[in-house]
């Protein structure tokens, strides 16, 4: 529970986190929601999914994919720009992308992707360079009343594969919640 807010919110938010790690993959989900005591026209949560790149001229990387956008090669990310100036993602509801996912292919050949697995809770998401290639998104961006939940579940590991990656997507896809129970865990 959050002790403090920002005027005119009164504090009292609420966070709560799963994580889920399969038996034998190379990938987790986490499930993130939170509440607010008040009524407010948007409400979003902040994630750095996969995370961010700390490079120096792409040395540790080949190339950032974008599923709304396709493949961008590193040396795209050796000025800084700002979150404006490239790959900003705007959820528009009328145009949301078929999958949510962001990548970057390590010098390994691997992939380590963050796939937001509900296309429409993304409200916006940047992929901007700032001494290091920044990969934050926001989910909700909608109004909520009082107590509701707001969540996202995130799929985050290594890939083979851009293909690799959209089947694994494409078989998690609408997820909104995971369900643990004893005799095992299922996505919802």
């Amino acid at each position: 529970t959050w002790q403090t807010a920002c005027p005119p919110y009164p504090a009292g938010a609420k966070w709560e986190q799963t994580l889920l790690f399969p038996d034998h993959q190379r990938w987790f989900l986490g499930w993130d929601r939170f509440s607010c005591p008040f009524s407010a026209p948007q409400v979003m949560m902040r994630m750095d999914i996969p995370g961010h790149i700390k490079h120096h001229g792409g040395d540790v990387f080949r190339q950032v994919y974008l599923s709304y956008h396709g493949t961008i090669p590193q040396h795209q990310f050796h000025s800084n720009f700002s979150p404006d100036a490239k790959y900003l993602y705007r959820r528009d509801e009328k145009h949301l992308p078929k999958r949510f996912i962001r990548a970057m292919q390590l010098e390994s050949g691997a992939w380590l992707a963050g796939m937001a697995l509900d296309p429409s809770v993304v409200y916006e998401a940047w992929c901007h360079q700032r001494d290091y290639v920044c990969f934050i998104s926001e989910f909700g961006g909608r109004a909520v009343k009082p107590g509701e939940w707001v969540g996202a579940v995130h799929l985050v590991g290594y890939f083979d594969s851009i293909r690799d990656m959209e089947k694994t997507y494409d078989h998690y896809k609408h997820t909104n919640a995971i369900k643990i129970t004893h005799q095992g865990w299922s996505t919802v």
